[in-house]
């Protein structure tokens, strides 16, 4: 099967690999010339033959409206465009009634699998058509690990992003949970092998997982993490996934917990922290540090 992809990065990139190696026909365009197997939009849509289907692996937001409304012109009715991206669900919608007016179908497919994907296989969630998920499925089942799981259609336009935005969710609360526990192992007296610890749970016990391995991994590498600052980012997921839990009162206490501490990992010195010293300090007399 024919297919374009837009955004060949770490994840596109790999993703166009995978889909090569499954014999698949990727023509590849990035803003990069030495990625792209195309001069520029126009000559990939050029080299692909209608029915079309075109994923774009591309930031969400400005650049992903910017990249599908240049895409619009260049296709016919009846072809497909994928988003990939992380985008927020709440826009798949009237970006599907915008490419409808052009009798252009799409989809949104949450992807999960990161640098390890092209080996390991990406776990997708898709939102969209029954006729638009069968034109795409020879991709979805080339992309997706071997065997029964790793493939949803989880619903209509929006229901695979909306998938992603709460598996985010629960990531930011089990690599906290690790965090907490690595943090209370390091500074426990009677244990001399916290990596031994971690490495020891990853056959046998109810906490292994996929983040477990990859934590041991990091482990093997800096046993105390000396070379990493405690500074974690957010790349909109989690902030999503607990406005939710607030729009259909879902009681979120972990997710939002772990979404607040990424915050405090950014502050140098915790404004909330300096008023509860002076608060300390003001009712009961306790030292503070200046």
């Amino acid at each position: 099967m024919q297919i374009g992809l837009i955004g060949l990065g770490k994840m596109g990139g790999n993703m166009r690999d995978r889909l090569r190696v499954a014999g698949h026909e990727v023509v590849g365009y990035d803003r990069h010339p030495e990625l792209s197997d195309a001069a520029d939009l126009a000559d990939m849509v050029r080299k692909l033959a209608p029915p079309r289907v075109v994923w774009t692996m591309v930031p969400a937001g400005e650049i992903t409206e910017r990249t599908i409304d240049d895409l619009i012109p260049l296709l016919s009715p009846g072809d497909v465009i994928i988003d990939g991206g992380n985008a927020r669900f709440s826009e798949d919608g009237p970006r599907a009634a915008r490419l409808a007016e052009h009798s252009i179908g799409y989809m949104d497919v949450g992807v999960s699998g990161g640098i390890w994907g092209r080996e390991n296989g990406y776990a997708l969630m898709v939102g969209g058509s029954d006729e638009d998920v069968a034109k795409a499925m020879p991709i979805f089942e080339a992309l997706k690990p071997e065997g029964e799981f790793g493939f949803v259609h989880a619903g209509g336009v929006g229901a695979g992003h909306y998938a992603k935005m709460v598996h985010n969710g629960i990531e930011y609360a089990l690599m906290h949970a690790y965090a907490e526990g690595y943090e209370l192992l390091e500074k426990a007296e009677v244990v001399t092998n916290v990596p031994g610890v971690f490495k020891s749970w990853r056959k046998g016990t109810v906490v292994r997982s996929w983040l477990l391995d990859l934590l041991d991994l990091a482990l093997e590498e800096d046993p105390h993490l000396d070379s990493l600052k405690g500074y974690a980012e957010d790349t909109g997921e989690g902030r999503w996934t607990v406005e939710e839990a607030i729009r259909l009162a879902v009681p979120m206490n972990v997710i939002a917990a772990s979404l607040f501490a990424r915050f405090a990992s950014r502050q140098e010195d915790s404004p909330a922290m300096k008023a509860v010293a002076a608060l300390r300090n003001q009712f009961g007399g306790h030292t503070v540090r200046q």
